[in-house]
This record gives C-alpha cells, structure tokens and sequence, in this order.
C-alpha cells in the first residue's frame, strides 16, 4: 500500500474526539485501519481510546464497535468471530456479497500487559481469527498515569515517584511481544506510529492469515510522557533509533527484523526527550541510564540472534 492508496482509505476514526492533541493512539488507530480494505468490526478495551471516543451520547467511530472490559476484550472478540462462522455456515451471511468481515480489538497496555493478558492468552491458544493491537503508551494513562508492567525501567508515574527512596520504576518492562510469540500463533509484530508504511504492513500480513494475530504499537502520551504535543512522531522515532523498540516481526515462528539503524543513538537520547526521565539526567542516577543501556543492548542482540536462529 502506498501513501496516496491510504491517503483515499475510507475514514473510519472521525476527527473531533476528546483525546489529546499529539496523543498517539488515535494514530495508531487510523493507520491500521486505513490499511484494512475488508469491511471491519472493533472491540475496544476500556481505556484512553474507549472513553475519549464515545463520551455519550456522540461516537467517532464510524465501523461497528463494542466496547469491553478491561480483562474481557479478547474474549469479546472470539465470541463475535464465530458468532460469525456459525452465521456464514448456516447461510444468513454471504462473504461474496458483503465481502470476508474483519475483526481488531484495540487496547492499551494495561489492558493488554496486565489486566486482560489471561483473556489474550486464551484467545490465542484457542485460535480465533482476529487481530489484536495494543496502543502502547507504557502506563495506566486513562487514570492519571500509573505504573503497568509496559512501564520502562527509570521512568516515573505517580505509583514509582522519583525521589530519596527510589529513582521512578524499578523493575524492567514486560517484553509481551515475546509472550504472545510464544504462543505459536501464525503473526506477530512491533511497531512504531512514526512509520506508517511499516504500521500498514503489518495490518494488512496481520489480517491475512488464518488465525490469530498481534500488533504491538509504541503509542506516546504527551501528556504524562511530559513533552510538547508537537514531538510524538519525533518521539517515536527516537525509541526506534535508539533500539529500545525494535521493529521486527515473527511469521510463523521466523523472525525479521524491519528496521535496522545504522548508527544507534545511546539511549540517553530517548531518556532526554521526555519529562517523565528528567530525574535520570542526575549525576546520581548515571548507573541507571547506564543500566538501561546495557539491557537495550543485550535485548537487540537476543533478538537478532532470534533471527538468525529461525531463519537457517
């Protein structure tokens, strides 16, 4: 697809919602679906997207949609697949006439990471034919910016303050692009909103294998990131160049990376972007940037050697 074929997609995210300007998720939103040509059914998790798109009694969506818990939107999601089926081989649904119906759910990271992982996970292992994004934007955003396990290493949210006990979270954030490989389905991929033609890609692969697939989409908040609006494409693009969210894909269990820089910029780079890592830039918290960069290294290697491995 290239950018005149998306440029004419049919808009089925409208403009005039109440998310934030220079909010990612609405990004990441229209650029999969634009890339989808089928007709196309969403299940929205609770969350950022949910609540900002249909504050009652107005939607911006302009596709079926229902929206689902937290925990229960994978779930939702199989259910209405083969409500489907049944209804395709019983004759009250003709693919040739209307055209092969689409399914996408759409979530956060905590509802993806966290809350809904065990609804995912099933999903996956039963085999459902539909695709599953997660809007990326590493916090419980809707709700004032709490740590999730999407929540990278240093960064501070009002559950891991900065401060003379600790330097913002501790812990490494959950690689559950690797998780959802795990479970052998027949796609999965990371990717970036900045690069549309790698987000289009993707959908599209996505949505033509028999089974399930997964979409992990890097999403910036401006607002709790702390950066001006203006920067999200500019941010993203930073956390891709820096090797902290690689591009990649696994088909059928072969690995590929999509985006190799050249010259890697250090991570401080990412870390200096944004407001919520301003407390690392402390002479005292040197051997954390120092930490995180070490794993961000050992993380692109394993990942490449993921590569080479799958494709002998």
């Amino acid at each position: 697809m290239n950018i005149y074929e998306l440029a004419k997609a049919p808009e089925r995210l409208t403009g005039g919602h109440r998310l934030c300007a220079g909010c990612g998720a609405p990004i990441a939103v229209r650029e999969i679906l634009s890339a989808i040509k089928e007709p196309v059914i969403a299940v929205n998790a609770t969350g950022c997207l949910e609540v900002s798109t249909t504050v009652y009694p107005y939607s911006a969506w302009k596709i079926p949609w229902i929206h689902s818990a937290f925990a229960n939107a994978a779930a939702t999601a199989s259910g209405i697949a083969e409500a489907y089926n049944v209804l395709r081989k019983k004759g009250k649904i003709n693919p040739e006439h209307s055209g092969e119906i689409k399914f996408v759910v759409f979530a956060g990271d905590g509802g993806t990471y966290d809350i809904g992982i065990q609804s995912l996970s099933g999903a996956l292992e039963r085999g459902h034919k539909f695709l599953y994004v997660c809007y990326n934007n590493e916090a419980y955003q809707n709700t004032g910016n709490q740590r999730s396990s999407a929540t990278p290493t240093g960064a501070a949210t009002t559950t891991t303050p900065p401060g003379k006990i600790s330097s913002g979270k501790t812990q490494k954030r959950k690689n559950l692009t690797e998780i959802v490989a795990a479970h052998e389905i027949p796609y999965v991929a990371q990717t970036s909103i900045h690069l549309w033609a790698d987000v289009a890609s993707k959908a599209q692969k996505a949505m033509a294998v028999d089974g399930p697939s997964f979409i992990n989409i890097l999403s910036p908040c401006q607002l709790f990131w702390n950066y001006s609006p203006e920067k999200t494409i500019k941010i993203a693009r930073l956390a891709v160049e820096t090797n902290l969210w690689p591009l990649y894909e696994v088909e059928n269990g072969k690995y590929k990376i999509n985006y190799s820089p050249s010259s890697p910029l250090p991570v401080i780079e990412w870390i200096k972007s944004q407001g919520r890592f301003k407390h690392l830039l402390a002479p005292e918290n040197q051997a954390i940037v120092q930490k995180i960069q070490e794993e961000v290294d050992k993380e692109w290697q394993k990942l490449k050697d993921k590569v080479e491995m799958t494709n002998k």
